[in-house]
């Protein structure tokens, strides 16, 4: 089985990059498929990831392919 080790504060790291460029870069996706994927993530964590993915949704976050 694979393992998926989440870097400690990967998350935070996530939001304050996005919350400065209103980008998500593919590094950063992949952060965000790693910590949803990774079952040790915190209540605070899931709830980044959330308001992460709302903004995706409703078009706040740009995704860039680089």
């Amino acid at each position: 089985m694979l393992s998926i080790n989440l870097i400690p504060g990967a998350i935070n790291e996530i939001s304050a990059s996005v919350r400065d460029t209103n980008c998500l870069t593919k590094a950063d996706r992949y952060g965000m498929m790693a910590a949803i994927i990774d079952e040790s993530t915190t209540d605070e964590e899931r709830g980044s990831l959330d308001r992460l993915l709302r903004a995706l949704v409703k078009g706040r976050i740009q995704v860039e392919d680089s």
